[in-house]
């Protein structure tokens, strides 16, 4: 039996007490109502039957006649899948616009009714839709994901084969005594992970351009490979008039095609950003605690000894490296690179 039919049935018990005894005031104390109580259970039982001694809670039955209409509801569970980050009035007024009268309050309700009260609930809604219904994404609901979402901003850059995609970020690494600042000119080829890098005392075009001329490009030249596409973000010593800037100028020369990153938006290039990672804690912040640095041929001659170790010797454990050293990856991935590059052919001719 129920709590409310346990009720029920002591009110009715009640009632026939005060029947048999003739004397309410002595029923309501031996089964502890008010006379109050006694009153009103007696009138809902003469106005509603057995039904009048269950508990009648206030306010309307169902759903609220302020509430919005059915199809008004999934019009705005629709539009806030959309445009997840619109706030209630912006929804309403888009809506109005459409022929849809609703007001923001209206909205929140809706918002209230299914736990989309706030902007990171909504944008789960749209993660969870897009997994399960293979919602084909806009490009503004991919920018969203890509700005709120730990999962979309994590994903992996896709590299198919050595040196299909290139990364090249500078780093500041620290100051010399007596030397000023010193940055990093950091490259690393996005399939296999192996990694260039050379210590500047500025951080210019130049720098840039000297990092690939003396390093880069003559190690793929070696192993019969070629850099496709560099990837930087938007700072002075990549970007620049395309007939004007030395970097611009250098990869148009060498055939290369430059993209950047979106604006403020630096860490995208996630490859550049967990070797530089690496390099802090397991040789910057190493060294620099055991060794007194005088010149930067000192931190250069220790830093080459360290990639040395990094690109031929230790394993990594990202995707797709399973284990492997970047220089292995980086040779197995010439042969995909070559077959492609016939197969592209084929289809140019």
């Amino acid at each position: 039996m129920t709590t409310g039919k346990k009720v029920a049935r002591r009110k009715l018990s009640l009632l026939d007490l005060a029947t048999e005894l003739g004397n309410v005031s002595k029923a309501c104390k031996i089964m502890g109502y008010s006379r109050q109580q006694f009153y009103e259970i007696r009138r809902n039982f003469q106005t509603y039957g057995s039904e009048g001694l269950l508990d009648r809670f206030p306010g309307p039955k169902g759903p609220h006649p302020n509430r919005v209409d059915e199809h008004v509801e999934d019009a705005i569970l629709a539009y806030s899948l959309s445009n997840p980050t619109h706030g209630p009035l912006r929804v309403a007024q888009n809506l109005v616009l459409s022929g849809i009268q609703v007001s923001s309050g209206g909205v929140r309700g809706v918002w209230n009714r299914h736990n989309l009260l706030t902007r990171n609930e909504r944008l789960l809604r749209l993660e969870r839709t897009v997994r399960e219904q293979s919602l084909e994404l806009s490009d503004a609901q991919v920018r969203l994901l890509e700005r709120f979402s730990p999962e979309f901003r994590d994903r992996h850059i896709e590299a198919e084969h050595t040196g299909s995609l290139v990364a090249v970020d500078t780093f500041l690494v620290g100051s010399l005594k007596g030397v000023g600042r010193v940055y990093l000119q950091s490259v690393i080829d996005c399939h296999s992970r192996y990694a260039f890098g050379r210590l500047y005392t500025s951080k210019l075009p130049v720098t840039a351009v000297h990092v690939l001329n003396e390093d880069v490009l003559p190690f793929f030249e070696e192993h019969s490979a070629r850099i496709v596409t560099i990837l930087s973000d938007n700072g002075r010593e990549f970007c620049g008039r395309p007939d004007r800037h030395p970097y611009e100028l250098f990869l148009q020369l060498e055939g290369i095609e430059h993209r950047t990153t979106k604006v403020r938006r630096p860490q995208s290039n996630g490859f550049v950003e967990r070797l530089h990672r690496t390099l802090l804690d397991e040789h910057f912040r190493i060294q620099g605690r055991q060794k007194w640095y005088e010149s930067v041929e000192e931190m250069q001659t220790d830093l080459d000894g360290y990639f040395r170790h990094y690109n031929h010797e230790r394993p990594h454990q990202g995707r797709n490296m399973n284990g492997r050293t970047p220089y292995t990856v980086f040779l197995e991935g010439l042969f995909p690179s070559k077959e492609s590059e016939a197969d592209e052919d084929m289809e140019a001719a």
